[in-house]
Parts: C-alpha cells; sequence; structure tokens
C-alpha cells in the first residue's frame, strides 16, 4: 500500500539545524565588545562567557562554543557546571557528552546576524557578526598584537616593519663574520669579532680584521711602543721603525741605567744573608758559604759570583712572570672563545626547536587535509548525476540503538546531484522519528547544499521530489512525493553548506519495520530518491 502525504504542512515540517562541514575551530568566543548592541543571554557561551562562535548546543540545551566544548570534553564526558548553577541538575540529562551534543545552527545564523562593530580605536568598521568574523577579524589594521619575539604590543598593520627595523628580539647576522645574533647582541658581539674592521691611527689604515691588529701594530712603521730598556727605567716612546735608530743613538743611557739596576742587585745581595732554594731555580747558599767580613769581602763576592747569580735569578723570575702572563692571555681568550661558541649553540638549539615546532604543525595541517580528501572520496564513491539516489543504510540495528539513545539522533546520506553541473543535495534521516514523528515514525528530510555551479542554476528550486523506503520484494514500496515550496528558505539558494532540511516527519511507521519485514532484509533498508529533472 503506497503512503501520500496528508496535509501540505507534513512537507513543510522542519528538521533540526544541519551539521556544518567542518566543526574545527581554535579560537573561544568572540568578545562582546564587537556587538553593536546589547548582548543577549542565549548567546552567551556557558564557558568563556563570551559571544558563540560556531555555537554547540548539549542535550541538557546549553550552548558552548565548539573549541569549549571539546576543551570540556577532552577527556570525557562531564557535568554541566550552568545546570549546576541553576538548580535544575539531573544525572542523566545534565552531562556534558560530545557524542550526544550537535551544533545549534539556528543559534549560529541568529548570531551572524546581529549587527557588530569593530572594537579596536581607530577601526571604523561596522557590519554584520559574520561579517566580521569572516571578512575583519585578525585583519583590522588597528588591532593590536603582541611580537612573539619581544612581546611588545604593536598595531597589526605595523607588524612587518616592527620585526624587521624595531624588535628588540629580531635576529640579525653579523655582516663582518657572517655569525647570527640577537639584535641586543650584536652590539655586544662587534667589541669581539675577530673580522670586524679596525682603523690604525697611527698609519690611518682602515678595514684591519681585529683578529690581523695586532699582527699591524706590531709591524707598523708609524706605531709607537716603549722602548726594550722600559724595565730598566728608559722612559721614551718611539716609531716602530726608529726603535734601531733610538737604540743606536742611546747606548750611553741604556749602560747607565744597567749599571744602576746592577749596582742596586748587588747592594741587596750583599745584604740579604743566607739563600734559600727558590722554586726550583736552583739557588741556594747555606751559613758555611756567608760572605767574610772585612777586607776580603769584596774579593769573596768576586771569586763566588755573588752579583751574576743574583742577576740570574731575577732574569729567571722575569722569565717566569712572562711566561703566567701568556698563559693568563691564552686563558682568557679560550674562555671567551667557549662563551661565544655557547651563545651559538644555544641559538642553533632554539632554531631548531622553532623548526621541529614548524614541522609539527604542517603535519597536522597534512593530516587534516588528508582525512577531508578521505572524506571527498567516500562522498564520490556513492555520488549520481541523474537526479536519482539510492541509499544503502547498513547496521540498522545498531544505529538504530544509537538513535533511540541520544547518541545518534540524525544521519545525512553522501551527496548526489541532478546532473553534473546541476543541483548538489543530500538526505537526512531521523531513525527514531523527529517532531511528531518521535518515538513513531522514520522521518526522512530533503536537503539542498551549496555546490560549486549554483550561481548558473535556476533559483528557488522547485522540482519535484519523489521519496522512498524500498521492498525488498520490489511489491509496495512507501512513497511521499511533494513539491517544494518557493517561499521557503529550504530552497533558495544556499548561503552556507546546508539549508534547513525539509520532509517528512511520518515517513515511514517504525510498525512497518518489525518482525519479518519486506522492508528490513539482514538488517539492512534502502531509500530513493528521485528528483524530477522536468524543465531542467
Amino acid at each position: 500500500m503506497i503512503s501520500t502525504a496528508g496535509t501540505a504542512g507534513k512537507w513543510k515540517a522542519m528538521a533540526r539545524p544541519s551539521l556544518p562541514s567542518s566543526l574545527d575551530s581554535t579560537l573561544p568566543g568572540i568578545s562582546r565588545e564587537v556587538l553593536s548592541v546589547s548582548m543577549e543571554p542565549k548567546y552567551q557561551c556557558q564557558q568563556c562567557k563570551e559571544i558563540l562562535r560556531k555555537p554547540f548546543q548539549a542535550q541538557c540545551g546549553h550552548r558552548f562554543c565548539v573549541f569549549c566544548f571539546k576543551q570540556l570534553t577532552s577527556s570525557g564526558p562531564i557535568p554541566c557546571e550552568a545546570c549546576r548553577a541553576e538548580g535544575i541538575f539531573e544525572e542523566a540529562m545534565s552531562m556534558l557528552n560530545i557524542t550526544v551534543a550537535f551544533p545549534d545552527n539556528a543559534a549560529r545564523r541568529e548570531i551572524d546576524s546581529l549587527p557588530a562593530k569593530c572594537p579596536n580605536d581607530g577601526c571604523s568598521w561596522s557590519g554584520t557578526l559574520k561579517d566580521y568574523e569572516g571578512q575583519h577579524e585578525g585583519r583590522c589594521d588597528f588591532e593590536r598584537v603582541k611580537c612573539e619575539a619581544c612581546q611588545a604590543v604593536i598595531l597589526l598593520s605595523e607588524k612587518d616593519r616592527h620585526n624587521e627595523r624595531e624588535c628588540e628580539a629580531r635576529t640579525l647576522n653579523c655582516k663582518y663574520c657572517k655569525v647570527t645574533f640577537n639584535f641586543k647582541e650584536i652590539k655586544a658581539h662587534d667589541e669581539i669579532c675577530q673580522k670586524f674592521p679596525m682603523q690604525c691611527k697611527d698609519c690611518g689604515k682602515k678595514k684591519i680584521p681585529r683578529e690581523k691588529f695586532q699582527e699591524h701594530t706590531k709591524s707598523c712603521a708609524k706605531s709607537k711602543s716603549a722602548c726594550q730598556f722600559s724595565e730598566i727605567g728608559c722612559r721614551a716612546v718611539v716609531d716602530n721603525g726608529k726603535q734601531q735608530e733610538h737604540e743606536q743613538t742611546s747606548v750611553m743611557e741604556h749602560l747607565r741605567l744597567m749599571l744602576s739596576v746592577l749596582s742596586s742587585v748587588r747592594l741587596r745581595a750583599e745584604g740579604a744573608g743566607e739563600w734559600q732554594e727558590d722554586s726550583g731555580l736552583g739557588l741556594y747558599r747555606g751559613p758555611e758559604d756567608a760572605p767574610p767580613a772585612g777586607p776580603n769581602a769584596a774579593a769573596h763576592n768576586a771569586g763566588r759570583g755573588g752579583g751574576p747569580g743574583a742577576q740570574q735569578k731575577v732574569t729567571a723570575l722575569e722569565n717566569i712572570v712572562c711566561v703566567l702572563n701568556r698563559e693568563v692571555e691564552r686563558s682568557a681568550l679560550t674562555l671567551e672563545a667557549l662563551s661565544r661558541q655557547h651563545r651559538l649553540d644555544q641559538e642553533k638549539i632554539e632554531n631548531l626547536s622553532n623548526k621541529v615546532r614548524q614541522l609539527e604543525r604542517t603535519l597536522t595541517m597534512r593530516d587534516l587535509q588528508l582525512a577531508e580528501s578521505e572524506q571527498s572520496l567516500r562522498e564520490l564513491q556513492f555520488c549520481t548525476y541523474d537526479g536519482v539516489f539510492i541509499w544503502k543504510i547498513a547496521d540498522f540495528s545498531r544505529r538504530r540503538q544509537d538513535a533511540v539513545g541520544g547518541r545518534a539522533p540524525a544521519m545525512f546520506s553522501p551527496a548526489f546531484y541532478s546532473s553534473k553541473y546541476g543541483y548538489k543535495m543530500c538526505l537526512r534521516l531521523y531513525l527514531n522519528g523527529d517532531g511528531t514523528g518521535r518515538g513513531t515514525h522514520l522521518s526522512l528530510f530533503f536537503v539542498v547544499m551549496r555546490g560549486k555551479y549554483d550561481a548558473l542554476l535556476k533559483w528557488p528550486f522547485s522540482q519535484k521530489v519523489t521519496l522512498m523506503l524500498l521492498d525488498q520484494n520490489n511489491r509496495e514500496h512507501i512513497i511521499d512525493a511533494f513539491r517544494p515550496d518557493v517561499s521557503s528558505t529550504s530552497f533558495q539558494r544556499p548561503i552556507s553548506e546546508m539549508n534547513i532540511a525539509s520532509g517528512c516527519p511520518l515517513f515511514c511507521p517504525l510498525a512497518k519495520l518489525a518482525g519479518k519485514s519486506s522492508y528490513l532484509r539482514d538488517d539492512t533498508i534502502f531509500i530513493k530518491a528521485i528528483v524530477d529533472l522536468t524543465g531542467l
């Protein structure tokens, strides 16, 4: 027996708003400062307390941003704190569970149409909240953002200039040695850079690398240095090229200085008493070697070589001091080089860490793209282009139990088309009924989807639609047919992924699927949709 529509209202019954193509969101609610009017409580996220962004409705009726809801339920179902605050908490209904919640497209359309203005000082933009989220948010030149490197707050329009010229934490390459440094350290690096160009103040030569400057100073004919006899009292400072001339002209002066030093050493040696063994120098004089008193003292000193021995000790001590000085300088240079290398290693580690984080983000995006490609491939496997579509629904019993339990009340068919470049459509089925058919009937709805070629098609959609539950004995199919109400928004050109579904909430009594039903075989049912292509 073929059942037909009872009343015109039967065909116009509306299903709950359809699911969007993607529920991904990395942002919480929209700031309430964006609204040009006072915000109604029904538009507020129960978690972040801002304007709902991609609203998600829990089974208890409270709404959340999809980002907030996913965060709340990331570790599994949790109690709804809003229910507790309102004193309506029920164990069964007041649990936030991602599997039984659904996107609230009705609330989203209302929110999208609210008047909005840019909250940034100096910006005069205004429009709808949908325009703000899709076209202006995050792109306003007057928006103040934080620099990730130096944490300074800047205008978005000045971000590029800040990163290139002003950021204290930006990285630059030393133009002399090409090593990468933080901007704050580049000036300190110039003080030790071995390639840094220096100028000799004496001869005026420029662009002498620091690593060769000391060598140049020693060889520069116009550089001045102290006389090598400065240790014994010569105070002359002469050009390097005139050192030999100075030594030749000052021989007598240098000899007098030497005589004075030797006399001083001799006097100290005569009055010093006993020599003791000194740091491995081998200089020792015991009591029996003490100089005799009286007129033989000078001869004794001459015979023992006391004066020259003291001079040897002074010379040895000077050599030791020179060696120690060189070791200290070498150690200081080594320490400086190690410190510089440590800074470079730290910067390399930070750069590698940034690259790893960037690769992780890229891998995540690739996974999302792969998931979308797989979804598109599955849709293409079942896609038709002649306005006729047969939907095979297996595991009927399990799916029906999910619908009764509220875990998956509705399911969508793959998309099908009226032609290759025609209307894009799909079906929506409630296995436990929806609206007036809840708990007693299968509810079947027809959905017009946004297609790639909508701009070339005639709107509103006005083709006759026939919906069928197939008798697998091929005897008595259950058939409903209707012509769209062209004044309904369900059949206007889609502005979102899907229009509001329209069809029959009383499509088929559930009793017809009980027992040995010819419509249910091997736990599988078949639904057929036919779109009349006349006039296209």
